[in-house]
């Protein structure tokens, strides 16, 4: 049986491991894509918003060119990171569900080639992130193959018509993105105005591509349903119209795995989705199963980033030390 069994091998998940190996245990940690699996897939040119010292973890500095490190910097950094401190990490491994058998957990993988296998450990640390799951808008064409919930290069859109539907951060860096590569964009949000939570340095860019019209917006408005060729609007109004399109960016959002955790035994509130958490020690209502990073949050996934999640790790490994002091 293993000490701990961490599924997730983002950041918060390595950190982790990491205050575990510190305190003499011997963390197992279950990834099923790759390390840090969800960076991984952010836009190859992308660049955090926040700076390079809040995206630390094991007391390790993270080297880079500028303030705030590039997608390139970070993935280089924590494969250093996992490699310095030796952890152990099954890639591709996915967890299917996670099961209290006293005195631990039996934990059912599925491996490459869809190979099961069960997996032992005393304690249990949920650090799945949010990113594989889109909000989804829930209308017809959203399956069409122009339409995407995730945003990558903006090189092939040059030329072309592209809506982004969303108001927060992610809209906003796309559009700005697609704008400068030659794209002919379209901002679509139901919201009055932008959100709030656009970063300072981004806003003033945007607010003024908007007001000389090199970029569209159109505030107060719902996507109806997408097609090959448009969307169909409706604005507060009630008035619907059309809005031709060769690309869609549905910049809407993620939530965690609320299935998954559910599954196994975590009660989550069912007006804010946020699972039972101890605030202290983060052991949710399942004895032995801790909560690390955005899951804590339910839908509102704008609470907790790199930044704060990183030191779950040390709440969860202190409570552990306790449980097993006994």
């Amino acid at each position: 049986m293993h000490d701990l069994l961490i599924v997730g091998a983002g950041p918060t998940g390595l950190a982790c491991a990491i205050e575990a190996q510190r305190a003499d245990l011997k963390p197992v940690i279950l990834e099923k894509g790759c390390l840090v699996n969800s960076l991984f897939h952010y836009p190859p040119g992308m660049t955090f918003f926040t700076s390079r010292e809040r995206l630390e973890i094991g007391d390790l500095p993270l080297p880079s060119l500028n303030v705030k490190p590039t997608r390139a910097e970070a993935l280089e950094y924590y494969r250093r990171v996992a490699e310095f401190y030796r952890l152990k990490i099954r890639m591709g491994e996915r967890v299917l569900s996670v099961q209290p058998k006293p005195p631990g957990f039996l934990l059912a993988v599925e491996g490459p080639w869809q190979k099961q296998e069960i997996y032992r450990g005393r304690f249990v640390v949920l650090a799945t992130g949010y990113y594989d799951l889109p909000n989804l808008l829930g209308i017809p064409g959203e399956e069409l193959p122009h339409v995407s919930h995730y945003y990558a290069d903006a090189h092939a859109f040059y030329g072309r018509k592209v809506a982004v539907i969303g108001a927060a951060n992610s809209a906003a860096v796309a559009a700005l993105d697609l704008y400068r590569h030659g794209a002919e964009v379209t901002l679509i949000y139901r919201e009055h105005q932008l959100s709030r939570h656009i970063k300072y340095w981004i806003r003033p860019d945007l607010e003024n591509r908007i007001k000389d019209n090199s970029i569209r917006a159109l505030p107060d408005c719902q996507v109806k349903q997408i097609t090959r060729s448009h969307l169909c609007i409706q604005r507060a109004s009630g008035e619907t119209f059309h809005v031709e399109t060769d690309q869609v960016f549905a910049m809407t959002g993620y939530h965690p795995d609320f299935e998954f955790i559910t599954g196994a035994g975590v009660a989550v509130n069912p007006d804010t989705l946020r699972p039972s958490c101890d605030e202290k020690t983060l052991e949710s209502n399942v004895p032995g199963l801790y909560l690390a990073g955005v899951i804590i949050a339910g839908m509102n996934t704008n609470e907790i980033f790199i930044e704060n999640g990183r030191f779950h790790g040390k709440q969860i490994v202190a409570d552990i030390k306790k449980k097993m002091a006994v």
